[in-house]
């Protein structure tokens, strides 16, 4: 959200805060993709509106993830703890990134054929021109007809009415959304279907994880004030 470019030259210092909130980030990710692969959306839906009237076999069938693929979409830290957890789950992990990276047990793949062999693609990459609306109507229906789609990094990396309107179309592909094209603003109508589980942007929603972004800011900013040099400068 910050023009880099004018800031550096006008002087103007920039930190981050790196690191603390890759685990609370990853860990909501694959909330997302749990909630997903087992339908829990549309089966709590089910409950709540009575049609629940005792066990049966193919009641919300959900992906098996031990024998599925899963697709990490920018692998760095916040990626690389998606696929960790991914092979915990037994699932073969391959990757798209736009730097080299030799990842263990984990196969580095073009773009398309990301889209062609997931079962589930978890997007961490950054939002640049090139990645604006990269899952657009066209890279939507390249995937897999039941796959999940998941995005815990920026919003307009997804196209968003496109999205709709594939979900609409393709009951058996879910989305986990932590993030949104034009947020506060949610496409109308998404997070009210059975197959897109909607979140207000809570991936480093932890405590101890906000706690230390505080913390970090605060230290920067006395740094600053001391005329020191920042540590996380951008």
């Amino acid at each position: 959200h910050l023009d880099l470019g004018a800031l550096k030259k006008r002087g103007v210092k920039i930190s981050h805060t790196p690191g603390v909130l890759t685990e609370a980030t990853a860990n909501l990710a694959w909330a997302l993709i749990l909630d997903c692969a087992r339908r829990l959306k549309p089966a709590e839906k089910f409950l709540l509106e009575g049609k629940f009237k005792g066990f049966f076999p193919s009641l919300f069938l959900g992906l098996t993830l031990e024998k599925a693929t899963l697709g990490v979409l920018g692998m760095g830290k916040i990626g690389q703890a998606v696929a960790d957890r991914g092979r915990a789950f037994g699932m073969k992990v391959v990757y798209h990134s736009r730097s080299p990276k030799q990842i263990p047990q984990a196969d580095a793949v073009s773009f398309e054929e990301l889209l062609k062999v997931s079962d589930v693609i978890s997007i961490h990459c950054p939002l640049t021109p090139e990645t604006r609306h990269l899952f657009d109507q066209s890279s939507l229906a390249r995937m897999k007809p039941n796959a999940i789609l998941v995005n815990t990094a920026r919003g307009p990396v997804i196209h968003e009415e496109a999205l709709f309107e594939h979900l609409k179309n393709h009951p058996e592909f879910f989305a986990g959304l932590d993030v949104f094209e034009k947020e506060p603003d949610v496409f109308p109508g998404l997070a009210q279907l059975s197959n897109a589980v909607c979140v207000p942007h809570i991936g480093s929603a932890s405590q101890w994880a906000r706690e230390q972004m505080a913390s970090i800011c605060i230290q920067e900013a006395m740094r600053f004030a001391r005329g020191e040099k920042l540590q996380y400068e951008y």
